[in-house]
């Protein structure tokens, strides 16, 4: 199965200030604020959710292409993803801005400012799936995630027209969708993904009710953090699979991400979806116990015993023949 995964690619500048940005700040002074905090740590990670989901799913053996647009900085990323199985070649390279870059600061309150630079995203829009079909053959299933809304909107209007299954990532874009986007976005799909906290901003973004966007899709992936996961298909009653639990959580970022690389790679395999939200649960419990959204490793023997610590004899055992080709 061939899987096309559109959206941001990005990288993140993390540094962290010993002191508290509260005592920095003069009540009387806020409409002027002029400050610079001396940072003791910079971490520089790579990211953006459209290549975490791509390096995920390389890393489980699969050969994704990744569609989004870049600056010339990109070089050393785009070695990163081919290292670990991902196409890159579809990949657009701005003349003009440079990847999208989110810079950060954190103090000791873990208090944070940031800035998000959008960067070549913006020219995602330029994108057309067709010339990457027409590259590296059609594939089964193209996964919209956040981007450019409008080149969200543009990928999913040549899906429909080129009659290629898509799913649909809206997630942190749905803040800037109109109802009509949002709609457009949903209908059609044959998965939406979402977490709780976007599933009913999506109801809400789009004037529709559960059952209603259920009659739009052809099943809705929530994930609930620590409570799992629910796959809702209209009609059914929703399959529920908790989550494997973590000893220790080192960063949250990017878990969203690894779920959904976890689980496609298993619908990719063919397996049932409940074997796919575990799996996808077990790479995700892999990233939270890491630094970084595409620092973790993945193995057959880890994830294994990651399925069989959270699952038991209820893991299916259609998983094991396909995790252990994994290194």
């Amino acid at each position: 199965m061939r899987i096309v995964v559109t959206g941001s690619i990005a990288t993140d500048h993390l540094m962290t200030f010993p002191g508290r940005f509260a005592e920095q700040l003069l009540a009387d002074r806020l409409d002027r604020i002029s400050l610079s905090f001396l940072a003791d740590n910079l971490e520089f990670r790579r990211g953006g959710v459209a290549a975490n989901i791509a390096f995920g799913l390389g890393t489980l053996g699969l050969r994704p292409v990744l569609v989004g647009s870049v600056g010339r900085d990109f070089d050393p990323y785009r070695v990163w993803l081919k290292e670990h199985g991902v196409d890159t070649d579809s990949v657009r390279v701005s003349e003009t801005c440079q990847t999208a870059r989110f810079v950060c600061t954190t103090d000791r309150d873990q208090n944070q400012i940031a800035t998000f630079y959008e960067g070549a995203m913006v020219e995602a829009r330029e994108i057309d799936l067709s010339d990457v079909v027409a590259r590296a053959g059609r594939p089964d299933l193209v996964l919209i995630s956040p981007d450019d809304p409008e080149a969200m909107l543009r990928h999913t209007r040549t899906c429909r027209e080129l009659g290629i299954p898509f799913a649909a990532d809206p997630s942190q874009q749905l803040a800037r969708l109109e109802r009509p986007q949002v709609r457009e976005l949903v209908d059609g799909a044959s998965r939406l993904f979402t977490n709780e906290y976007e599933a009913a901003l999506l109801c809400e973004k789009s004037g529709l009710t559960e059952e209603q966007v259920l009659r739009r899709v052809g099943s809705w992936v929530t994930t609930h953090g620590e409570g799992g996961v629910r796959i809702q298909t209209a009609g059914t009653t929703p399959l529920t699979v908790h989550a494997v639990e973590v000893e220790e959580v080192v960063d949250p970022t990017g878990v969203g991400d690894a779920f959904r690389a976890g689980f496609l790679a298993a619908t990719a395999w063919g397996v049932s979806e409940r074997s796919a939200a575990q799996l996808g649960c077990a790479v995700a419990a892999t990233v939270l116990a890491s630094v970084g959204t595409q620092e973790y490793r993945l193995s057959g023997e880890s994830l294994l015993s990651l399925l069989g610590m959270g699952y038991g004899c209820r893991y299916e055992t259609e998983l094991t023949a396909h995790l252990r080709e994994l290194a």
